[in-house]
């Protein structure tokens, strides 16, 4: 059943707390080349049946992926998007960015239990985003929607190169983006990117 929510920036947005329960991928944009640092091949999956156009998804995560201000840079990193072709003939797949809604993501993110402040996840190859707050962010980001979903990328994909949750290092400073930032910032700033400004 849809709970209507009021997501920021927006009007009144249906946020379906299921759908199908299954995921497809989707195709990705092309995406600047960056040609240095270890490969992380990447794929893009919606679950079926959400409020959401594929494409619109995709291009935000390749956009957050490809930013110089990414992981790209301050991970020395390489993103190679792997088609739903590619997938379906066996491709090697490092992170797979799935968005989902509520209860999907509880199932995807178990044993971590995402339904009470309903965040998102890393667990097994999968960061999970969850529709709940692609929707309607944070009180922390306000009416910045755009940089939440950049902060949801970014932390999520950060958990899956290997990186741990972070404390705010001083009052006022922007937040490191392994800060828990949906939940609180302790003292910093809002912050969406892995590289400092």
């Amino acid at each position: 059943m849809a709970e209507p929510v009021a997501s920021p920036g927006s009007t009144l947005t249906e946020v379906p707390q299921s759908a199908a329960g299954t995921l497809h991928s989707v195709e990705i944009p092309d995406m600047p080349a960056h040609n240095s640092g270890r490969v992380v091949h990447f794929a893009v999956e919606i679950e079926d049946g959400l409020p959401v156009v594929d494409s619109d998804f995709a291009a935000v995560v390749a956009r957050v992926l490809a930013d110089d201000r990414g992981w790209q840079t301050s991970d020395s990193v390489h993103f190679v998007p792997v088609s739903p072709a590619d997938l379906a003939a066996g491709a090697r797949v490092d992170i797979r960015v799935a968005l989902a809604t509520p209860t999907l993501t509880a199932k995807l993110c178990a044993p971590l239990d995402t339904v009470m402040a309903q965040v998102s996840c890393w667990n097994g190859s999968r960061a999970v985003l969850n529709l709940q707050r692609w929707l309607r962010g944070s009180a922390t980001y306000g009416d910045d929607l755009d940089s939440y979903r950049v902060y949801l990328v970014n932390h999520e994909v950060g958990h899956g190169l290997g990186h741990r949750h972070a404390s705010c290092p001083a009052a006022g400073a922007p937040a490191p983006i392994m800060v828990q930032q949906t939940k609180s910032l302790d003292g910093c700033t809002a912050w969406p990117w892995p590289t400092r400004p």
